[in-house]
Order: C-alpha cells, then structure tokens, then sequence
C-alpha cells in the first residue's frame, strides 16, 4: 500500500509504478501540455495516456515542460499509453507503437497497453507488444478493460504476463473478482474513472463517511482503492483538484467503512461493456 503520492508498486517483471496517477482521457491536445506540466509540479510522477486520446503530442509537450521545470530526470516519470481497437495487428501494432512514441517525443514508455479486448483479436497484438518488451522500448506490458475469460484466452499463448489490467472501477463497480483473479496471476488491477466519473460524488453513504475522517467524498473513494491495493488513475485539469486528490495519506478508512463502501457495489458502469464494446 502507497503512503504518499511518490510511492511506487512493484509489478511482476520488477518495474515499480506510482500507485496513484494523472490520467489525461478527453484532454484536448491544445490544453494537456499545462495540464500534465501542472500534475508534475504537485507531484504526481504517472501520466496516462492513449493513442485514441489524440493528445500524446500534447502529453510530450507537458512532460518536457514539467521535467525542466521541476529539474527531474526522464526516469523519474512513468509513463503510459494504449494501442487502439482498430490497430490490432502485429504489424499495425507496431507502427502505432513508433507514432505514439514520436508524439510523446520520447525514447522509451514505461507501460504500453492493449486499450480493448474488441471481439478477441488481441493475439497478434500482444505478440508486437511482447517484441518491443524484449527490445527494451516498454518497461512494461500490459492490458486494459479485459475481463476474466479475455486473461484466460491470454495466459493461452503470452510468454510475458501482463503486469496490469486497467479497468473502469469505482464503489458502484468494485471488480472485487477481477482484482482476486490478478493477484493470484500477478496481475495489478489500475483503475480508470475511479470517481465514477463525478456520478458518485453525492451519493449519501458515502458523505456521511466523508464527514466521519473530514474528508472530501472523492478522497474517501481513492483512499479505500488506495486500501485495498489498487492503483489508480485520476483525471483533473484543475490544480487545485490535482492537489486535493492527492490528499490521503494523512488517514485510514476503519473495517467497517471499507465493508460498506464494499457492499456498494452493483456491476454498474459509466463506461461500455468489454464484452459489447469493439470500436
């Protein structure tokens, strides 16, 4: 468990993440240079991205501006992107790879991800993005939005086990399943819109706990994932956002809080269906 915002994970192939990072999800391009530049001033040391976001370029921008500014050093960052549905072949994985590593204007990603199981044609992805883990251009591989029966039909051939899964998660959807299922394979589970997309912000069993620790409802959501040891990523354009998401180490969610907060679940969620989703 991270007890600041500058800790790090230990993943299965050894490369440690931040347990809690910037995501930039429908950032125009125009306006991401400020805002990761802004998430690496408070601290943040993870900056998500993706081809489909249209914003690496923007992403690269900000990350130059945000090592110089603060007098870090490449390494201190990690950083990852996604290949999309519609580039899903060995070759076409590739090529997307380099384009996304020219936008971002960089030498190396620390994370590369299949973005979408679609309709199960990840083989060959996969397959391209275990040669350019073994070429040294990815720290780290991994996948995002699968299920269980997707990280079966890929323990059927990867000789590289993916080091995350990232999946929509939040009270509504807990993925209580899918994290037991990683933990057993060596899988970390990362969250993505774990706030539910600002739809859970009101909901009132959860400000009643907020009042309890004087907490923000948004704090109390990202301190019981910090709990229980799933990463996570959290968009914000705002400083002053950024900074209060990363407020939380300074309390512990008790049993009882944490249980309820778990009986919230209901399988619902903001985003599509992996199983219905395809591009």
């Amino acid at each position: 468990m991270i007890n600041s915002l500058s800790d790090r994970i230990e993943l299965n192939n050894g490369t440690k993440i931040p347990g809690l990072g910037l995501g930039v999800f429908q950032i125009p391009d125009e306006k991401t240079a400020e805002v990761v530049a802004n998430g690496i001033k408070q601290g943040y040391r993870l900056i998500d991205t993706a081809q489909v976001y249209g914003n690496e370029a923007g992403t690269g921008e900000g990350i130059r501006r945000g090592l110089k500014e603060n007098n870090l050093k490449r390494e201190d960052l990690f950083i990852t992107s996604k290949v999309w549905n519609n580039h899903l072949t060995y070759d076409e994985t590739i090529a997307e790879f380099n384009d996304s590593l020219y936008k971002l204007g960089l030498d190396y990603l620390d994370l590369y991800l299949i973005h979408w199981p679609g309709d199960n044609s990840f083989k060959d992805s996969y397959l391209a993005l275990e040669h350019l883990y073994e070429t040294g251009k990815i720290k780290a591989i991994g996948v995002s939005n699968f299920q269980i029966h997707h990280l079966e039909e890929l323990a059927s051939f990867a000789k590289v086990i993916p080091v995350l899964n990232q999946v929509e998660s939040h009270p509504k959807l807990n993925q209580t399943q899918l994290r037991d299922y990683g933990a057993k394979h060596g899988i970390k589970i990362q969250a993505w819109s774990p706030l539910m997309q600002g739809k859970i912000l009101k909901n009132t069993t959860l400000q009643k706990i907020a009042d309890k620790y004087h907490k923000s409802v948004a704090q109390v959501i990202l301190r019981w994932d910090i709990q229980r040891d799933v990463l996570l990523v959290v968009k914000s354009v705002h400083p002053d956002h950024m900074q209060s998401n990363a407020d939380v180490f300074d309390f512990n969610l008790d049993q009882i809080d944490m249980t309820t907060i778990d009986n919230m679940n209901e399988d619902l969620r903001v985003g599509p269906n992996p199983d219905e989703f395809d591009f």
